[in-house]
C-alpha cells in the first residue's frame, strides 16, 4: 500500500451530510469500493488510505467485492494515524448466498472481522434475491437455484437484520436495489424500517418517483454509479446505454464552471438530495470528486437543465440475477408496478 500523502486536503468539516430518520448524519459522498471485477484489493485499499487522508470519512464497502480484509488494513492505517473510529461512517453488505436465517450474523461478524470494527455505521442487503453469480461470470450467468422476489423470505433475512441493530453489530440497517412494491411490502412488515436504500443515480437515470417514494419515507437515496459507471463490468453493457458524462448539457454546465463533467453530475446528486459513493483509484479524481461536493453550487437553472436530460436508462441491470431463462432483466425491477413471479 502506498504510503504517499495526498498534495490537498479537504478539512472534513466542511463535507456535507444528509440526516437519517433517528438523526444521525451520514457524509453526503463516500468511496465506493467495488472494483468491478479488474481492480485489485490492493489497489482499492491503497484508495481508502489516500481517501482518508484526503478528507473522506464514509467509505461503502460490501463482502461479495472480496476486498474487506485489505480494506480493514487501510482504516486501521487510518486509525493509528489519528482518525477517530466514530468520525468514519463504514457500510457493507450481506450478499446474496447469506439471506438464509441462519447466515446472516456470521456473515455480518465476518465482515466485521475483516474490516478490524467492532460495529458497522450501516449494514445493507445487497439485493433482494438470493441468486448467486460467481465473481467475472458475463450476463447469462444463472444459477440453477434462482427465485423471483420472495417477501416472506426476504423478512426472515431483515429480521435477522434487526436483531443485529439490537445486538449493536450495526447501528443503521437498510435495502439496496429495491423497487417501490418491494418496498411498501417492507414498510408494513418491518419493525425497524430501513433509513437508505441504494439505487443506481446518476442523469440520465434519474428514478424520480422511487426517489420521492423514498424521502416521503424518510429513506435517504444513496446514489451508486453517479458518473454513469464508466468502470461497469462488461455483462452490464448494451447497445442502448448512453454516457451522462458525454451529454451536451452536463458538458456546457461543466465549461461554465470550468470542472470536469463528472463533477457535475456529483453536485447534482448532492444538490438533489442524495448521497454519492463515486469509486477511483486516482488522486486526481479522488480530490476532484471531493471537492465537487463542498465548492461552487449548481445554479437552479442548471439543475433544471439536468432534470431535463433524464433518459431513463439503466446501466447496472443485474441480468445474472433472473431465475428463468430466456427472462428479460426488465422483470428484476418492476417495472410495471407489480413483483415479477
Amino acid at each position: 500500500m502506498s504510503n504517499a500523502s495526498p498534495t490537498e486536503q479537504v478539512d472534513p468539516s466542511r463535507v456535507p451530510s444528509f440526516p437519517l430518520a433517528d438523526g444521525s448524519k451520514i457524509p453526503a459522498i463516500g468511496l465506493g469500493t467495488f472494483g468491478s471485477d479488474h481492480v485489485t484489493a490492493d489497489t482499492v485499499a491503497s484508495a481508502v488510505i489516500e481517501a482518508g487522508r484526503m478528507g473522506y470519512r464514509h467509505f461503502d464497502c460490501a463482502a461479495v467485492y472480496a476486498n474487506e480484509p485489505e480494506i480493514g488494513g487501510a482504516l486501521a492505517q487510518l486509525m493509528a494515524a489519528g482518525i477517530e473510529r466514530e468520525q468514519l461512517w463504514i457500510t457493507s453488505k450481506l450478499w446474496n448466498d447469506k439471506h438464509d436465517k441462519n447466515d446472516v450474523a456470521s456473515a455480518c461478524e465476518q465482515s466485521l472481522r475483516h474490516l478490524g470494527l467492532e460495529y458497522l455505521d450501516l449494514y445493507l442487503i445487497h439485493w433482494p434475491f438470493r441468486n448467486y453469480h460467481p465473481p467475472g461470470c458475463d450476463g447469462t450467468s444463472r444459477s440453477k437455484d434462482s427465485t423471483p422476489y420472495l417477501h416472506d423470505r426476504y423478512m426472515e433475512t431483515w429480521r435477522e437484520l434487526e436483531r443485529l441493530h439490537q445486538r449493536g453489530l450495526v447501528r443503521h440497517i437498510g435495502t439496496s436495489n429495491m423497487t417501490m412494491p418491494k418496498l411498501e411490502l417492507l414498510l408494513r412488515d418491518a419493525t425497524i424500517h430501513p433509513v437508505v436504500n441504494q439505487l443506481e443515480l446518476h442523469p440520465h437515470f434519474q428514478q424520480p418517483e422511487l426517489f420521492e417514494f423514498l424521502v416521503a419515507h424518510r429513506i435517504l437515496p444513496i446514489g451508486y454509479s453517479p458518473l454513469g459507471s464508466p468502470g461497469r463490468p462488461d455483462r452490464d453493457r448494451t447497445p442502448e446505454d448512453t454516457v451522462a458524462l458525454e451529454d451536451p448539457g452536463i458538458v456546457a454546465i461543466a465549461e461554465n464552471h470550468g470542472i470536469h463533467p463528472a463533477a457535475v453530475c456529483l453536485k447534482w446528486g448532492v444538490q438533489r438530495g442524495n448521497a454519492v459513493i463515486p469509486f477511483s483509484t486516482k488522486t486526481r479524481n479522488l480530490l476532484s470528486n471531493l471537492q465537487a461536493v463542498i465548492s461552487d453550487p449548481l445554479t437552479s437553472d442548471e439543475m433544471q437543465v439536468i432534470a431535463a436530460i433524464d433518459k431513463n436508462v439503466r446501466l447496472i441491470k443485474g441480468q445474472v440475477f433472473l431465475w428463468r431463462e430466456e427472462q428479460c432483466w426488465e422483470d428484476l425491477w418492476d417495472l410495471d408496478g407489480s413483483i415479477a413471479k
